[in-house]
């Protein structure tokens, strides 16, 4: 049975270093919910904090009607983690790994197995393959296996896609909704922004502090101005000749392209940007209006000017 998280006023230091600074959040029981954020957010402490490894410096946290503090062994039994880095034993079997997961929690995998058998069965024609010999995506699968061998009310994935390839990265997050069909409460991690939009809410994080807690749409819906894609021949002086114009809020590279927010407000801004652009000397000037993503609203409310 799934269980509620509710997240209040938590701040965890570290010394001078403030890791997470005033959290709070409510997730629904039987939520996917993403925390969207680059490394030094405050994600894998605030997910240690849930999993009652490291305790707030203030703050409370709630796992059901299970205090995190006061009723941690309770809470470490209905919790599955998966943490960022790949933690089974390396030197036994994949079968090896699991069975040992299975017995910490007094169960078996034959008790549980039809709760991981979409994950294991693709890893299981190489139970006897010792884990260390697995390729990333295989890893991933015999992490999150034995997770979920105890059939636990929440999970707590620590950027799992990290360091797989796009294809493994796409299967997990199929298997990740068949799961939410079983009943469990999903918290994953990513410092992939692509990833937000599937999740059933999100968190994005920057340097401990929360920048917006919303569905991935709505937030997309929050951007303020209109948002452009610009590609010239001259790629690598494009974003300091447009920070020399001074005409956009916002200028910054996007993948092989570079991304511009129109503050004008004069309807002309494309006839007036190329014209520029073709004073500072560029060719072949490509300007296109886009819809934003994930990424350019994260990037926004780094800069409030930019969201209502």
């Amino acid at each position: 049975m799934s269980v509620s998280v509710n997240i209040q006023n938590v701040t965890k230091t570290f010394g001078e270093i403030t890791a997470l600074n005033d959290i709070s959040l409510q997730i629904s029981a039987g939520e996917l919910y993403g925390f969207i954020g680059p490394d030094g957010s405050g994600k894998t402490t605030l997910f240690r904090i849930l999993t009652s490894l490291l305790l707030p410096t203030s703050g409370s946290v709630m796992i059901g009607d299970l205090d995190i503090v006061k009723d941690y062994k309770k809470i470490r039994k209905i919790t599955g983690y998966m943490p960022g880095r790949f933690s089974l034993y390396g030197d036994l079997t994949v079968q090896e790994n699991l069975n040992f997961y299975a017995s910490i929690f007094n169960t078996s995998v034959k008790e549980n197995y039809d709760l991981i058998k979409d994950i294991y069965s693709h890893i299981e024609p190489f139970k006897n393959r010792k884990a260390g010999a697995l390729s990333g995506g295989m890893k991933q699968k015999l992490a999150l296996s034995c997770a979920l061998i105890h059939k636990p009310s929440i999970l707590l994935l620590d950027e799992p896609t990290t360091g797989v390839d796009a294809v493994s990265r796409q299967e997990f997050w199929e298997l990740l909704k068949k799961m939410q069909q079983k009943d469990i409460t999903i918290l994953v991690s990513t410092p992939y922004m692509d990833e937000a939009s599937l999740c059933d809410r999100v968190a994005l994080m920057q340097n401990g502090n929360l920048l917006a807690v919303s569905k991935p749409e709505q937030i997309i819906n929050q951007f303020n101005g209109k948002l452009y894609t610009v590609q010239t021949n001259n790629m690598h002086t494009l974003v300091r000749d447009l920070e020399k114009i001074k005409a956009f809020s916002m200028v910054y590279r996007f993948g092989e392209n570079v991304h511009v927010t129109d503050t004008m407000s004069s309807g002309n801004f494309k006839s007036e940007l190329q014209h520029a652009l073709n004073e500072s000397g560029h060719q072949d000037v490509l300007i296109k209006e886009i819809d934003p993503v994930i990424e350019d609203c994260f990037l926004a409310l780094m800069d409030k000017d930019q969201i209502r």
